[in-house]
């Protein structure tokens, strides 16, 4: 129960991050050139040295996740190049600008904000005071899924409305994956996996696609700007990271 309480505070985090970058959306680029370097920071920082801890502790061979993770990269770049070019017109595959991808990209945040809420219910499952780290790490990460997840439906020419929708997913997404935990224990042979894989996605969306929209929108006078801030977003990954227990 106390995991689902947590992840309550994670869906708030998620909504003020989704109502942040609705507010400041004209100035998209520089939100975007941050929450790069969040993503990227997230998987450099946060899943990659769990995915390792993961393999010593239980004495696991990590190159099985780090396939996870190639894959993870490859399947989301196969599914929106797939979009781009069954689905989306010739003038917007030129931009790279259409709904359906900025969708694809928010549902692949969405079920990394539901693994949060599985780390959250994992950690209560070895114990409380785990469980409560993880849960702060969680909470504190996810202002910038929220912002993430509205920055990404409104550069891919989603209304407002839409985007409020798909940060709604965002935010439950946390409370759904916690819940979830209630009713199995995942073997920390498959937990690497799933991180693995999450990694890769995360990975895609933050160097492939949020990172040269940044640039791409923004005046070659504010790239200096937007590449400090990309440095920021992973700092702040950083220090959060170091300053949990």
């Amino acid at each position: 129960m106390n995991a689902i309480l947590l992840s309550l505070a994670a869906l708030a985090s998620t909504f003020v991050g989704g109502l942040f970058a609705l507010k400041f959306r004209d100035r998209l680029h520089y939100i975007l050139g941050f929450t790069a370097g969040v993503l990227l920071g997230v998987v450099g920082f946060d899943l990659l040295p769990e995915i390792f801890g993961l393999a010593q502790a239980h004495g696991l061979n990590a190159t099985f996740a780090m396939v996870a993770l190639v894959v993870g990269f490859l399947f989301f770049h196969g599914l929106e190049k797939f979009v781009l070019v069954h689905h989306v017109h010739e003038a917007d595959y030129a931009a790279h600008h259409h709904p359906k991808v900025g969708v694809l990209s928010a549902l692949a945040l969405a079920g990394h904000s539901f693994m949060d809420g599985v780390a959250i219910g994992l950690g209560f499952q070895i114990a409380p005071a785990v469980g409560v780290v993880v849960a702060f790490a969680v909470i504190a990460h996810d202002f910038c899924d929220g912002l993430n997840t509205v920055s990404l439906m409104l550069v891919h020419r989603n209304t407002p409305r839409r985007a409020l929708a798909m940060l709604g997913l965002d935010a439950l997404a946390p409370v759904l994956g916690a819940a979830s935990t209630l009713f199995f224990q995942l073997p920390p042979s498959m937990e690497i996996l799933y991180l693995g894989f999450f990694a890769g996605f995360l990975l895609y969306i933050g160097a492939s696609d949020i990172l040269p929209e940044a640039h791409s929108q923004a005046p070659p006078a504010a790239a200096l700007r937007l590449i400090a801030l990309t440095c920021l977003g992973a700092l702040f990954i950083f220090v959060a990271v170091r300053l949990a227990p």
